[in-house]
């Protein structure tokens, strides 16, 4: 690695290492249009993550979720479409998932899915070698150069069979910065990096394919959100020569507030729009979050928050509705099990899961699904394609569908907390947060694939839990103090399975974060915004 990279781009400030492949993705060119998109839109991103901090003070008060007045005409006009479905993204019945690193990417476009979504945010750890290889890795994706030789001389490279998935990248939400790159002395918009530099580098060359530069967007919160993106997107293909409505992005509606303005979200992009998706995970931590002052709204453990609870299945109802009212995708979540391959029996039982819940998408009217694994793209596409024979299901308007408020707030059903849980939460937001900060964002805990998600999860339920004096089915107030001893314990019994290589480990930093949200006082808005730091410090002292 070279530490003493120049930008030569005027206002800009490159302060990590730089290898001279990724020197080719860090161009002044490349640079120059990640800037120019930086000045242009940062203030408004930054006032309008300052509406979400007024918004949390509005909810702590009682001011609860709602669907937005001044909007409604838009909700209510029946006459309006988003775009028809861009080249590669009419069928998607099954999307497979996963982080940029050079082996994933080819698998991945290689496991015979419909789509591949290359994600920069929950699952990849933001250090600045992983962000800067995954730009690489996609280049050389879209252009078929890309191989990848494994320590015992294994060689990956791309199918030529015509049958590689279309890519979607997403990047980083609105709530990260990128701070080995400053711009007029401001760390960037991770959101603007990772997009800016894609599109920079790669529009032109996937239009030539005959596809385009599709997204993902995740974690917003509003609509105006929405509109920041759609403001971004024309200024990019303006800057570009590129024809307006040729970029089309995906909404995650990952958070509670979103799901209160998904029609408002679709007629934000609609010139970019290609459908939303139910991330699940994210969106029962954004419940949680947004509400946890709230004893009303204290959630049991994960395993009782199934997608058929009352405002899990109105949140998919509507979803679906608003989607296909406006004539694009509405696509399921993610299939999180993964393959047991020493254990048949436990195996059969995760695959059972993955088709029962495949099977309750389709039957609901999503027009495709997630999954983490490639093992699982073939199961996926067995349920689609028995249900769903066409390439989408758009046609499946459910007019019955009323959702109100109340149903996208109602948690009455039945759910505990248990000791099991409470362990099963620290065990998961452990392990995760101890391969973020070394640089590993996708994490297979307990035979399930986990993200930042799902350790969001399990820290804002400990933190909910502890906040209201929830008492567990073995008859325990659950407290600050009791958590803290639990964590202590859980620790204890990972330091002695490790033995020696306790040491070399991050799970003495991963416990400390983790302490500092888990007793129901301090609680951050995100674990990644919590930790990026320690990685920033990490990756400095690696290079002295």
């Amino acid at each position: 690695m070279s530490s003493n990279f120049q930008s030569n781009t005027p206002g800009v400030i490159v302060l990590g290492p730089v290898s001279p492949v990724q020197a080719e993705i860090l161009t002044p060119e490349a640079l120059k249009f990640v800037a120019t998109l930086q000045r242009t839109f940062n203030a408004t991103r930054k006032a309008l993550l300052d509406k979400r901090s007024s918004r949390q003070n509005e909810l702590d008060r009682g001011v609860l979720p709602d669907f937005l007045p001044d909007t409604a005409s838009v909700r209510n006009d029946d006459t309006w479409r988003a775009a028809k479905p861009a080249p590669g993204l009419q069928d998607r019945r099954v999307e497979i998932t996963g982080p940029v690193d050079r082996k994933m990417v080819i698998n991945a476009l290689n496991s015979g899915a419909s789509t591949f979504m290359a994600d920069f945010e929950d699952s990849s750890a933001p250090t600045w070698d992983v962000m800067l290889s995954g730009q690489v890795n996609l280049r050389d994706a879209i252009r078929g150069t890309i191989t990848f030789t494994n320590p015992n001389g294994k060689k990956y490279e791309l199918r030529n069979d015509g049958k590689v998935c279309t890519l979607i990248v997403r990047p980083r939400g609105w709530h990260m910065v990128e701070k080995h790159l400053l711009i007029d002395n401001e760390p960037a918009s991770a959101s603007i990096f990772d997009f800016g530099l894609y599109f920079f580098h790669n529009a032109k060359e996937l239009i030539k394919n005959g596809k385009g530069p599709y997204f993902y967007l995740p974690k917003m919160e509003s609509h105006l959100e929405a509109r920041l993106w759609n403001d971004i997107f024309f200024q990019a293909q303006d800057s570009l020569n590129i024809p307006r409505g040729t970029i089309r992005a995906t909404v995650l509606i990952e958070t509670i507030m979103a799901a209160f303005e998904m029609d408002e979200i679709i007629y934000e992009l609609r010139d970019h729009s290609s459908g939303l998706n139910c991330g699940r995970w994210d969106y029962i931590f954004s419940f949680i979050k947004k509400l946890r002052q709230h004893p009303q709204y204290v959630l049991p453990e994960r395993s009782a928050v199934t997608m058929t609870v009352p405002f899990m299945d109105a949140y998919v109802r509507l979803l679906i509705k608003t989607c296909h009212k406006r004539g694009v995708h509405a696509m399921g979540g993610m299939a999180a099990q993964i393959p047991i391959k020493n254990d048949p029996k436990a195996n059969d039982v995760a695959m059972a899961k993955v088709r029962a819940d495949k099977l309750r998408e389709v039957k609901a009217g999503h027009d495709g699904t997630w999954v983490a694994h490639p093992d699982l793209v073939t199961i996926a596409f067995e349920i689609f394609n028995e249900h769903m024979p066409q390439p989408n299901q758009l046609h499946v308007r459910r007019e019955d569908v009323s959702v109100n408020q109340s149903d996208l707030l109602n948690i009455n059903f039945e759910g505990n907390v248990s000791d099991k849980g409470i362990r099963d939460n620290i065990q998961i937001g452990l392990a995760y947060m101890e391969s973020w900060l070394r640089g590993v964002g996708c994490v297979p805990i307990h035979n399930l694939m986990e993200d930042a998600a799902t350790a969001e999860i399990s820290r804002s339920q400990l933190w909910q839990w502890a906040r209201h004096n929830t008492k567990t089915i073995e008859g325990k107030i659950v407290t600050g103090d009791y958590l803290l001893k639990v964590l202590d314990e859980e620790t204890d019994k990972i330091r002695e399975s490790l033995g020696e290589k306790y040491s070399k480990s991050k799970y003495e930093a991963a416990k400390k974060a983790f302490a500092t949200n888990i007793t129901g006082e301090r609680y951050d808005d995100f674990l990644t915004t919590l930790l990026y730091d320690d990685i920033v410090l990490s990756e400095a002292k690696h290079r002295l």
